[in-house]
């Protein structure tokens, strides 16, 4: 008998993968329809819950996500189901390294501690809970991600643009994989704990090393050049996405990796896809080149 989960946020870029990797797993997938306003009977016969749902443009988070979170609870505990979210890296503050389940979460952010909240509430509940933390999202497939919004910009114009620190290493997740891995534990879930905190380690990679990629599979020169951060802080009083961008700009100059010591030893068969694929994979169309430039595969950080 097929197993069943519900993804919460279907539209979005966790849902989307979400759905696409648990039906090629054989799961039977079902959609929440938020107009209907019901969870718990959404939930109704579920195995398992993948909780994509998040405030668009950071609105509202501080009063947006506990809401949220009460009901996937309440849904979770009337079917039993376990619940999968998408956690991130806001939970670390700004201090570099290599952050894994036991470093110390001391957000120095209004949306880091409302995820640290969040994540308490879940592991309060008593509802088994798998937190598959991750960090920027890449998701080839759409205009909304860290690829096409942020460093590729400007790429058409021969420019890649750096947040921070151009050295900086920073935590990336392509998410067909954060999707199959989430398909994985899920099929685990029995041999799991009440409450995981399971880093997926993605990929890590600094501009410099981006630039790198891109110039060698495009066969040109590519230019780095800045964000236009003075433009979000002017307009940061009169626009809350712009004030909500600026409180996460320390992140793109604190070096950081995630762990993948945990995950290999739950997962060990899991194989990623090739890190040079996924730096080139949101590149427009025309601009890829015939030729592919697979790197030799990444490992994943202890």
């Amino acid at each position: 008998m097929s197993s069943t989960v519900l993804i919460l946020g279907s539209s979005g870029k966790i849902g989307q993968n979400a759905a696409l990797a648990f039906t090629k797993a054989g799961w039977n997938v079902r959609n929440y329809d938020r107009k209907s306003n019901n969870m718990i009977a959404a939930a109704c016969g579920v195995d398992v819950i993948v909780n994509g749902l998040n405030p668009p443009n950071y609105h509202n988070w501080a009063e947006t996500i506990p809401e949220i979170t009460k009901q996937v609870i309440a849904a979770a505990k009337a079917s039993g189901a376990t619940v999968i979210i998408p956690g991130n890296v806001y939970n670390f503050g700004d201090t570099p390294g290599v952050w894994s389940e036991t470093t110390p979460q001391r957000p120095n952010t209004v949306k880091g501690r409302v995820r640290v909240d969040m994540e308490n509430a879940y592991r309060a509940s008593g509802v088994q809970t798998i937190v598959l933390r991750a960090g920027n999202f890449i998701d080839p497939d759409r205009d909304d991600d860290v690829m096409k919004l942020l460093y590729f910009r400007a790429i058409k114009k021969g420019k890649l643009t750096a947040a921070g620190r151009s050295d900086a290493l920073q935590a990336m997740c392509y998410l067909p994989d954060w999707a199959k891995a989430a398909v994985q534990l899920a099929e685990k879930r029995a041999e799991l704990a009440r409450f995981e905190d399971i880093p997926f380690p993605g990929h890590s990679f600094s501009v410099l090393e981006l630039q790198d990629a891109l110039q060698d599979h495009l066969g040109r020169s590519i230019k780095i050049t800045g964000f236009p951060w003075w433009m979000f802080t002017i307009l940061g009083p009169f626009w809350e996405f712009a004030r909500e961008m600026n409180e996460m700009r320390y992140l793109w100059n604190t070096p950081h990796q995630l762990s993948g010591k945990k995950f290999n030893r739950i997962l060990p068969d899991f194989v990623p896809t090739d890190m040079r694929r996924v730096m080139i994979a949101s590149l427009p169309d025309d601009m890829h080149a015939n030729k592919t430039a697979p790197g030799p595969r990444q490992a994943y950080a202890s």
